[in-house]
C-alpha cells in the first residue's frame, strides 16, 4: 500500500534532513480532505521537536524532499501543519490493472491461528423472533462474515433458550388452554402459536395477581402466590427431575418452534455452524458450580441455594443454583462458554447480545476466572443498543412486539408500493417482480439496521429505510442494476472487455476519486473486522455507490469515441459492481442484476 511505502519514505527523509532515526508508525497519514488538493495528508506536528522549525517550514522540506525520492508523489501543497500530497495516475493505474481482475479483492487469506467462536440469535422457545432478533441475527451474521473476510476462522453458533420457567408458562398455557391446537390443525406457525399461548399466560396471571390485591394482599406477595405461577415453578421442578410426561410435552412443542424458527431464518439469510442448547449445557453449569463449591469459590446459603460474592470485584453477589435446586441463566452460561472452549479452543469467545445484558456478561467472565478458567479472557460481549419503534419499546409477555416474519413480509409490501408508485418494474413478469420485492424489501431492511453503530440505539422506520436516492440499500441496488446495465449494453455493441486496460491514461478527477475508494475497501474490511461494526461496510458501500453515480453523471461511457478511455471507464464500472457485490454481501445483501 502506498501509505506504508509513504511512511518508509518519510524516515528516510527525516533521517536525511534532520539526521534523527524514527520509526514509520510516528506518521500520521491520512486521505486528503475534499476541500483541499491532493490525495493523501501527513501531519507535521508530531515532527516539530525533531525539524526545531514551524509547521509550514517543516511541511514544506518534506514535501519537496518526498517529490524528489519517491516516484508515487507528483506534486504536494501546505495548509499549516499539513503536508498534502499528490499521487500520481500511474499508481492509481497500476492499481486498477491489480485489483479489477482479483474475485477476492479485498478479503484476505484465513490465518492459521485459533478460530473465533460468535453467538448470536438466542432465541427463547417461546415466543416467535422479534425485530430485536433481527438486529441480533443480521449483526452477528455480518459481523462473522466480515471476521473471516479479514483472515480470521469463524464459527457461527447459537444458543437456544429452550429451558425455565418462561418455557414453563407456555406449557402450561397450552396445557390448561391449548384444546389440542396444534400447527398442523390451526395453520398456525408453530412458534406464532406457542408464543401467543405466552402471552395468554401472562394475561391470566394477571388477573390472579389482581384478584388476590383485591381480597388484601400485597402485590409483590400476590405475584408469588398466584397458583399460576407456582404451577409453573413446580413444573420446572419436574422438568429438571426428568418427569416423563412434562419433558414429552416440552419436547413436541419445542419442535414446533424450530420449525417456525428455521423458516424465519432461511428468509432473513442467516445460518450457523452449531446450535447449542441450553437442556444440554445446564448439567455442565451445575457441575461448574459444585466444583466452586468444593474450591470455596462459591458458598451455600441457609435455605440451600448457592451464590458467588464478586463484591470485592466492585460488583454484587450472584445467584448461581435456586434454593430448590434449580439454575439460573448464568449456570447454563457457564456450562456453554466451558463447551465452547472445549469444543473449538478459540482466541476469542464472542456474544452478540443487547446492552441490557452488559453487566450479565462482567459476571460471567469474573466467575470463570475465580474458578480457573484461563481462557475466559478471550470472553467478549459484543453489546448493541436496543431497536424502539415511533410507537415505543416492545414487551413479548404482553405481545407488542414486532414480529419478525411480519416484519420481513411487510418490507417486502412496502418495496412493492413504493416500486409501483414510481412506475419501475413495470416490465418485469410477475416472478421477476416478487423475487425483486423480495430483494428490495430485505436489502432496505438489513441495510438501514446495519447501517447504524452497534453500541446506538436505533428507532426503526420501515417508510424511510426504502428510498432510491438516499443512503439505503435500494439506493446500492439500483446504483448497481444502472453498472450492469451498462455492461449488457456492452456486451451487446460488441465490446470486448477482456482486453487489458492501457497502461498510460490520464486520470480525470471522478475517475481517479473513484479509484480512490475502491483502494479503500480493503482497509475498510480490516476496520469494520477490528470494531466489530457492520455500519463501516454499509457507509462505504453508499460511499462507492455515490461516486459512481457522480462519474456515471459526468463522464460519458459508451458514447466516449477515445476506445482506451472507453474500456478504462467500462472496467472501472465492472469493478466497482464487483466491490459493490462483495462489500454487501457481508451485510447479507443481495444485488439485482436489473431494476
Amino acid at each position: 500500500m502506498i501509505e506504508s511505502r509513504l511512511a518508509k519514505s518519510l524516515t528516510d527523509a527525516v533521517k536525511t534532513l534532520y539526521n534523527q532515526e524514527v520509526q514509520p508508525e510516528i506518521f500520521q497519514i491520512q486521505k486528503t480532505r475534499p476541500e483541499f488538493d491532493g490525495d493523501l495528508t501527513v501531519v507535521v506536528f508530531p515532527l516539530l521537536r525533531i525539524s526545531h522549525k514551524a509547521p509550514e517550514a517543516t511541511a514544506k522540506e518534506l514535501g519537496q524532499w518526498l517529490t524528489g525520492h519517491l516516484n508515487e508523489i507528483i506534486a504536494f501543497n501546505v495548509i499549516k501543519g499539513f503536508l498534502n500530497l499528490e499521487i500520481s495516475d500511474g499508481y492509481w493505474m497500476s492499481f486498477f490493472r491489480r485489483a479489477a481482475s482479483d474475485e477476492e479483492f479485498g478479503f484476505a487469506p484465513e490465518k492459521n491461528e485459533p478460530p473465533v467462536v460468535i453467538e448470536y440469535s438466542s432465541p427463547n422457545t417461546n415466543k416467535p423472533l422479534h425485530l430485536g432478533h433481527v438486529r441480533n441475527n443480521l449483526l452477528g451474521w455480518s459481523v462473522a462474515e466480515i471476521l473471516k473476510a479479514s483472515g480470521k476462522k469463524v464459527f457461527k453458533v447459537n444458543l437456544v433458550n429452550d429451558r425455565g420457567i418462561h418455557i414453563c408458562k407456555s406449557m402450561l398455557a397450552w396445557q390448561k388452554w391449548g384444546n389440542g391446537k396444534t400447527p398442523e390443525n390451526s395453520g398456525e406457525k408453530g412458534d406464532k402459536l406457542v408464543g401467543d399461548f405466552y402471552v395468554l399466560f401472562d394475561k391470566k396471571y394477571k388477573e390472579q395477581i389482581a384478584e388476590l390485591v383485591a381480597n388484601g394482599m400485597d402485590e409483590k406477595e400476590a405475584a408469588q402466590k398466584a397458583p399460576l405461577i407456582q404451577e409453573a415453578k413446580a413444573m420446572l421442578v419436574k422438568w429438571e427431575a426428568g418427569d416423563k410426561e412434562i419433558r414429552a410435552l416440552w419436547k413436541k412443542m419445542n419442535s414446533w418452534v424450530y420449525t417456525g424458527f428455521d423458516v424465519t431464518y432461511k428468509r432473513m439469510g442467516v445460518d450457523f455452524d452449531k446450535i447449542y442448547y441450553e437442556s444440554d449445557t445446564y448439567l455442565l453449569g451445575k457441575a461448574l458450580v459444585q466444583e466452586g463449591l468444593e474450591k470455596g469459590v462459591f458458598y451455600k446459603k441457609e435455605d440451600g441455594s448457592v451464590w458467588c460474592d464478586l463484591t470485592d470485584d466492585g460488583l454484587d453477589e450472584k445467584l448461581l443454583l435456586r434454593a430448590d435446586g434449580t439454575s439460573v441463566y448464568m449456570t447454563q452460561d457457564l456450562g456453554t462458554a466451558q463447551l465452547r472452549y472445549d469444543d473449538y479452543h478459540p482466541q476469542k469467545l464472542m456474544y452478540v447480545v443487547g446492552n441490557e445484558q452488559n453487566y450479565h456478561f462482567e459476571v460471567l467472565q469474573k466467575i470463570l476466572k475465580k474458578l480457573g478458567k484461563s481462557w475466559a479472557d478471550g470472553i467478549y460481549h459484543l453489546s448493541y443498543g436496543m431497536v424502539e419503534l415511533p410507537h415505543g419499546k416492545m414487551k413479548s409477555r404482553e405481545g407488542t412486539v414486532v414480529d419478525a416474519d411480519d416484519l420481513m413480509e411487510e418490507m417486502t409490501i412496502t418495496a412493492r408500493r413504493i416500486s409501483e408508485e414510481l412506475g419501475k418494474f413495470d416490465d418485469f413478469t410477475p416472478d421477476e417482480s416478487k423475487q425483486l420485492y423480495e430483494m428490495i424489501g430485505l436489502g432496505a431492511l438489513k441495510y438501514f439496521i446495519l447501517k447504524v453503530d452497534p453500541k446506538k440505539t436505533m428507532l426503526f422506520n420501515p417508510e424511510e429505510s426504502i428510498d432510491f436516492n438516499g443512503n439505503t440499500g435500494s439506493f446500492i441496488q439500483y446504483t448497481h442494476a444502472r453498472i450492469r446495465s451498462v455492461l449488457r449494453k456492452a456486451a451487446a455493441s460488441g465490446i470486448d472487455l477482456n482486453e487489458r486496460p492501457a497502461t498510460e491514461l490520464t486520470l480525470e478527477k471522478k475517475e481517479k476519486t473513484l479509484l480512490k475508494v475502491l483502494y479503500d475497501f480493503p482497509q475498510t474490511i480490516i476496520v469494520a473486522a477490528e470494531t466489530y461494526s457492520p455500519a463501516q461496510i454499509a457507509n462505504y458501500s453508499y460511499e462507492l455507490a455515490k461516486e459512481y453515480n457522480q462519474f456515471y453523471h459526468d463522464h460519458s461511457i459508451l458514447k466516449e469515441e477515445n476506445r482506451a478511455k472507453r474500456n478504462f471507464r467500462l472496467l472501472l464500472s465492472r469493478f466497482t459492481s464487483q466491490v459493490l457485490q462483495s462489500a454487501m454481501g457481508l451485510l447479507g445483501i443481495r444485488l439485482p442484476e436489473r431494476m
